[in-house]
């Protein structure tokens, strides 16, 4: 029994056994549709019973169904490209990438978010002029004294030309932020490309001259606005940094046109970006403050975003890039992982011979910008000249913030195939002691974050006024400080000739055992690395500080008497974030009535384990093993595991395993022997309160299942559906790409047809379906649906997604060839997304 409406047939009426259930105004809205239908078919056929009635020529009635066709061909041509245009504007990213590669378009055109910033650089321009006048007087007044003490060679080193040129820097895009910041807050990004004519001329020594004529740099200037306030001049501080190392070019002349030859060329542009990275790639800041309230180490070294852990699991479908043969067959590969954040970078453990390997390594990352710095994924083949490369993916450490959690598979670009299996967990700074455990699996329990400040009064250094006389000098040192905690070091830059050297830097380390572990600090001589003093700092003191921070001056051992470090130490413990769970349905209500049936045993042992699947199961769609339901797909039964009865006293577990779950149900077949029931879902539940009985008729758990599926083992196939949201129009859109692998039906294949609702609405008039593929197993349907939802409400809704017979095999037989639900909620609407998702029969036991 079905009440599903075919191609051009009328609405059928419920069978005598739910009209117990329909209330009038179902029995009113069914009657409304039957006649509507009814009105439609005279109007069509009484024209050509009027033709034939007044004698007149069979010409007429094809000349019209000419007419009709062309205006009809015409319709649809327009309505495509109607919708090519609008999807072009929705798009315009995805066409530019795809369509226009060859193009040099700018970066504002890549990302819908970012806009072009075109009075921005008039003003650069009109103001450029006025730029080289303050940096020839920052050359001349400080840089060239800091050169002249940087070393005993360079003490005549002398500006004579500084020129910065006619060309402005030129920002080709801007984005701001909102509502993924503070409200005191505002955040720029803008990428700025600069290729300037600069002219700048030195001379070292005599007769020894030094310059640059060109210098070229691109890359994306973060400028955050903070705090705000409610006064003139409105923002308290301007604070400007790099999120990433830009890229950088120069043309030397003089004696350093050397440095342009290809062996020197590296080491002159990386020591320069070292520079560049010292004063304002993160962690390093540029601060202008605006105001006298406003701190300026508060500015340049704010406590990090948060941490993420990552773990890299495995690989799968992965390029071979050995060769056996001579090359004539291809092999296996050698892979291992870079994971890059900034300029911390860690590498995997190369797994040899394989095309899925698998890792199971975990790293953990200080995140000091989120959104705006990535994690930088790439794959090498390891050999033994050069490593071959295998595929990258970026992502950004907004989205995990966002997410809390992100446990997916990343496909790899710029290659052919692969992908990657990552799981990626925000975590936040916290005060609470109780975090601060020592962990039993490696991960950090905690962060110390050291703002190093400066050191005063470091002892000199004695030497020689010359090799013949023997006659002591005092030389005031060049020195830098090293931070370690056990394994992990890091060094500070060296401030030259000074006894009371400035440093202001900024480290953070991971702590696994805040008890035992210790802070050793050593003041060291550049050129000897001898000691001119140490520090040791127990962890354990800033368990009793205030804000477990200590920020004071401590006294240097093995020093000078009065010798002292200026540091600042903060411990914050790392809290897993949990992502926010998903509302579960409530519990269908039993019928009036009639009692409850107790729950399957099988279902009490499902619902039993728990929500996340254990490692060894996460396989990728598609493997040859126990197959796994794709991420936009919802067990229902981990996540409602107190869902009771159905309404029609059915078995609960059957309502969880209808929901999309690819569990199947162990020991339970329909047959001809079960009882002709249909269950109504709850309107509480699933359904909202205008739904019709009649429209879920094709879900009836009493009608069985035709035999050539009850006895199918295997995949009842795969459907493709492309999933975004339209945000001018304020519709979620739907295309059903096509199916493969179904079920046949018969020895022709099947004749298939894909039935989508938006639930929780299942009426007549909220049903999607597609047109009708005849004696096919891999239908391709290339129909979209839109639906009028806000965003907001899409991200919580779910789609039905139901593939159907149309012939069926017996009157009394159920038409699906495969279900799957997808939760929209686990979607990124906004960029879209296209997938395969299994499909799976409620009730069936499917074996491989």
């Amino acid at each position: 029994m079905s009440s599903t409406r075919a191609n051009g047939g009328a609405p059928a009426l419920p069978d005598n056994p739910a009209n117990e259930d329909l209330r009038p105004s179902d029995v009113n809205r069914l009657l409304l549709e039957f006649f509507m239908y009814m009105g439609k078919a005279i109007l069509i056929f009484y024209p050509v019973y009027l033709i034939g009635s007044l004698g007149m020529s069979i010409s007429w009635i094809l000349l019209s169904l000419v007419i009709w066709s062309l205006w009809e061909q015409n319709r649809k041509h327009k309505d495509i490209r109607i919708d090519t245009a609008i999807d072009f504007l929705e798009n315009e990213s995805c066409v530019i990438k795809t369509e226009l590669k060859t193009l040099n378009m700018p970066a504002w055109i890549n990302f819908s978010d970012v806009e072009k910033a075109a009075w921005m650089n008039k003003i650069l321009h009109q103001a450029w002029p006025f730029f080289d006048m303050y940096m020839e007087k920052l050359l001349k007044d400080s840089i060239q004294a800091t050169i002249r003490s940087s070393s005993v060679h360079l003490k005549t080193f002398t500006f004579t030309k500084v020129h910065f040129g006619q060309k402005a820097p030129t920002i080709s895009g801007i984005r701001v932020y909102t509502y993924e910041t503070d409200k005191r807050e505002v955040i720029l990004d803008l990428n700025i490309v600069y290729v300037g004519d600069l002219d700048i001329q030195a001379n070292v020594k005599p007769h020894v001259s030094a310059g640059v004529k060109e210098i070229q740099l691109q890359g994306m200037l973060r400028v955050i606005l903070e705090p705000l306030i409610g006064q003139a001049p409105l923002v308290g501080g301007i604070t400007m940094f790099f999120i990433r190392r830009p890229t950088f070019h120069i043309n030397w002349t003089g004696v350093t046109n050397l440095l342009d030859s290809p062996t020197l060329r590296p080491f002159s542009e990386s020591a320069i970006l070292d520079v560049i990275a010292s004063l304002m790639v993160l962690p390093n800041r540029m601060c202008f403050p605006l105001i006298d309230q406003v701190k300026v180490d508060q500015m340049r070294f704010p406590l990090p975003r948060g941490v993420v852990r990552v773990h890299a699991i495995e690989a799968q479908d992965l390029v071979a890039m050995d060769t056996v043969m001579m090359g004539l067959v291809k092999g296996k590969s050698d892979p291992y992982v870079v994971l890059r954040v900034g300029n911390k970078r860690f590498q995997t453990k190369t797994i040899k011979e394989t095309l899925s390997p698998r890792w199971n390594e975990v790293y953990e990352f200080v995140i000091h910008e989120a959104p705006g710095q990535e994690l930088e994924v790439e794959l090498y083949d390891e050999d033994k000249d050069k490593d071959d490369f295998m595929g990258r993916f970026n992502l950004d450490f907004g989205e995990v913030k966002k997410e809390k959690e992100i446990d997916k598979w990343f496909t790899l670009q710029d290659i052919e195939s692969g992908r990657v299996h990552m799981k990626l967990q925000w975590l936040s700074l916290q005060t609470d002691l109780d975090l601060l455990r020592q962990t039993t699996d490696g991960c950090a329990c905690a962060m110390l974050a050291v703002y190093l400040d400066s050191a005063s009064n470091l002892p000199v250094i004695l030497g020689f006024a010359s090799a013949l006389q023997l006659t002591r000098k005092q030389n005031n040192p060049n020195s830098y400080v090293k931070l370690s905690i056990d394994q992990q070091s890091q060094k500070s830059k060296v401030v030259y000739a000074s006894r009371d050297p400035v440093f202001e830097e900024y480290f953070t380390f991971f702590v696994h055992n805040v008890e035992s572990q210790v802070l050793s600090i050593q003041v060291m001589v550049a050129e000897k690395k001898t000691l001119l003093g140490t520090l040791t700092l127990p962890l354990l003191r800033l368990l009793n500080a205030s804000d477990l921070t200590l920020d004071n001056r401590f006294p240097l051992e093995r020093s000078g008497a009065n010798s002292q470090l200026k540091i600042k130490a903060i411990l914050r413990a790392l809290k897993l974030e949990k992502p926010q769970p998903k509302a579960p349905n409530p519990p269908a209500q039993p019928r009036r009535g009639k009692a409850p049936q107790a729950k399957h045993p099988e279902s009490q042992q499902t619902q039993s384990q728990p929500s996340h699947p254990a490692p060894q199961s996460s396989q990728p769609e598609g493997r040859e093993q126990t197959p796994r339901p794709v991420p936009a797909v919802v067990n229902q039964t981990s996540a409602n595991p107190q869902t009771s009865s159905s309404s029609s006293g059915l078995q609960t577990e059957t309502h969880s395993q209808r929901r999309g779950s690819l569990l199947p149900l162990e020991g339970r077949r329909s047959g001809p022997s079960t009882p002709s029931r249909m269950r109504r879902y709850d309107s509480h539940s699933i359904l909202s309160e205008n739904s019709l009985a009649s429209s879920r008729f094709d879900l009836a758990d009493g009608v069985p299942y035709p035999e050539a599926l009850m006895n199918h083992q295997g995949s009842f196939g795969q459907i493709q559906v492309t999933l975004r949201y339209a945000n001018l129009r304020n519709k979620l859109i739907v295309t059903i790409n096509g199916c493969r692998n179904l079920f046949p039906c018969s020895e022709n294949g099947s004749d298939t047809y894909v039935r989508v609702y938006l639930l929780p609405e299942q009426t007549w008039k909220s049903r999607m379906r597609t047109q009708v593929k005849r004696k096919t197993v891999n239908p391709s349907f290339e129909e979209k649906f839109e639906f009028s939802v806000p965003m907001e409400e899409a991200r919580t809704r779910k789609l039905d997604v139901s593939v159907k017979n149309n012939r069926m095999f017996h009157t009394r037989e159920r038409k699906e060839i495969g279900m799957v639900l997808i939760d929209l909620s686990q979607v990124d609407l906004v960029k879209g997304s296209i997938d395969w998702y299994e499909l799976t029969l409620p009730g069936l036991k499917k074996t491989n």
